[in-house]
């Protein structure tokens, strides 16, 4: 293990963000480059190689926490770079990206701050690929079998991966015109540089994985054409059908989905567009939605030179420390989070709900109209006389995903089955109604954490695999029914 009194010698200490007047100016991620390596020795030494590691439990792929925590304590880079690779495809994103259930449910935590388990991962990843440690791992033999992946996000390319390393021929379709799915245009460039993408797809190239790009299945290429010219089809297509806001002035300039607004800030920094379409510059935003992608339109407005920010959400604020009696150890707490696009200033306002918006005689958006509401009789209730209007010149509406898309024909044109809330249904192996056709991702389990992306891509893999040849040795982290450990 590591240090046996780690944990007892060293405090909690997280990496380090570069200055707030730095950082909007530019679209670089916010953490000062190089400050994990000096530390990340200490903090990974504060793992206790506990007899249960309930991490494990915590993270759906089951990452070999304390193992490669041992190994970065021990400067071991090497040996913690394959430990962390024999659970998680793409450890760069999750240890950008990821909320960290493993942290809520480590055992310090009980009566001490969780360790840094996601700073020791992206320290390890980090240093894995400046050490050249990270390489392709090119299959022996080919199956003679091949594979369609639908979709570039998380679940998709961890499904092409595995698949590819067994040696099956495997493409990958997405419908935007390049790969990465909302990795690539929903993640804004100052949480994950967009390289982290790039080079593992020149990976994945390297190992035999094909890409095709700017295709949509059901629109450009029909499915039922698709699905003749390969032996299986994975469709991780995502859970992108936005929940709208049906109030009066809906329909007015200047009132945007979330990934209609992010997506064109990420294409400035490909290089696209010179400056975006929809751009925050001197207005007064409002975003609607509390969650990690509000949070991500107002990192972005601030970088784009917004005159105010103000974050709308439905829900009582959440309390900053865990509540034991309504949220114990090791379930994944709801907290107050303060993201470091709200430490960069805006406004958050909670127990609002929305009225209606008011717009100009050319029918921009100028105002909305909010009331605070509150749980009466189990039900959010509007309060009496707490109406009140705010400016809104942007208006950006982050308030989650109901399901798969069904405009473009795919789900129709495959003839599959959805579960009553509107998911693409499937069987322990991750198999549709139809022959041959997986589903893996948020596109069958609904909207999730990116770690949920990647075990499922993972275990779908397996059962494709163990369709096509008979026998699989594949990993399968998750079951289709598992859910996270949450009250």
């Amino acid at each position: 293990m590591a240090d046996p009194k780690g944990f007892l010698n060293h405090g909690r200490e997280l990496a380090k963000s570069r200055p707030v007047e730095e950082r909007v100016k530019d679209w670089n991620e916010v953490y000062v480059p190089g400050s994990l390596l000096p530390i990340i020795s200490k903090q990974a030494s504060r793992c206790m190689d506990c007899g249960i590691p309930f991490c494990h439990n915590g993270c759906p792929l089951g990452n070999l926490i304390p193992e490669w925590n041992d190994y970065a304590y021990r400067e071991d880079w090497a040996a913690a770079s394959e430990r962390l690779h024999a659970t998680n495809n793409f450890p760069e994103f999750t240890g950008r990206l990821c909320p960290a259930p493993c942290e809520s449910a480590c055992v310090l935590g009980i009566n001490q701050p969780a360790v840094t388990i996601k700073n020791v991962e992206v320290s390890i990843i980090d240093k894995a690929w400046e050490t050249g440690d990270v390489a392709p791992q090119i299959p022996e033999r080919l199956s003679g079998k091949t594979v369609a992946v639908i979709g570039s996000g998380p679940a998709g390319l961890a499904a092409a991966q595995q698949l590819t390393r067994a040696g099956h021929t495997v493409a990958v379709y997405e419908r935007a015109d390049r790969i990465g799915g909302l990795l690539r245009y929903g993640i804004p460039e100052f949480k994950m540089e967009k390289r982290h993408i790039n080079r593992r797809i020149e990976q994945m190239r390297a190992e035999g994985t094909r890409f095709r790009t700017g295709i949509e299945i059901g629109r450009d290429l029909k499915a039922t054409d698709l699905k003749k010219r390969y032996d299986a089809v994975v469709l991780a297509v995502g859970a992108t059908t936005a929940r709208d806001l049906p109030v009066p002035g809906r329909e007015l300039k200047g009132i945007y989905q979330a990934m209609e607004y992010l997506p064109l800030a990420n294409k400035v920094q490909e290089g696209d567009y010179v400056t975006t379409p929809l751009s925050a510059e001197g207005k007064h935003v409002v975003v609607i939605g509390g969650g990690d992608t509000g949070a991500d339109c107002v990192g972005t407005a601030h970088r784009q030179g917004a005159a105010s920010v103000t974050q709308l959400e439905i829900m009582p604020r959440p309390g900053e420390e865990r509540n034991a009696a309504s949220q114990p150890w090791p379930t994944f707490p709801m907290l107050y989070k303060v993201t470091s696009a709200h430490e960069e200033g805006g406004e958050r306002v909670y127990s609002v709900s929305t009225t209606h918006f008011e717009g100009d005689e050319d029918g921009n958006v100028q105002w909305l109209h909010l009331t605070e509401v509150e749980f009466l009789d189990g039900k959010l209730t509007p309060k009496p006389g707490s109406e009140r209007k705010i400016p809104a010149q942007l208006v950006t509406l982050a308030m989650g995903f109901t399901g798969t898309d069904r405009e473009n024909g795919l789900v129709e044109q495959f003839g599959l089955e959805l579960d009553e809330r509107g998911n693409i249904a499937r069987d322990a192996d991750f198999r549709t109604n139809v022959p041959g056709v997986y589903v893996a991702g948020d596109a069958g389990r609904g909207q999730s954490l990116i770690v949920w992306a990647i075990a499922e891509g993972r275990s779908a893999a397996r059962g494709v695999d163990r369709a096509l040849t008979g026998a699989s040795e594949l990993p399968a982290p998750i079951r289709p029914t598992d859910r996270a450990l949450m009250v």
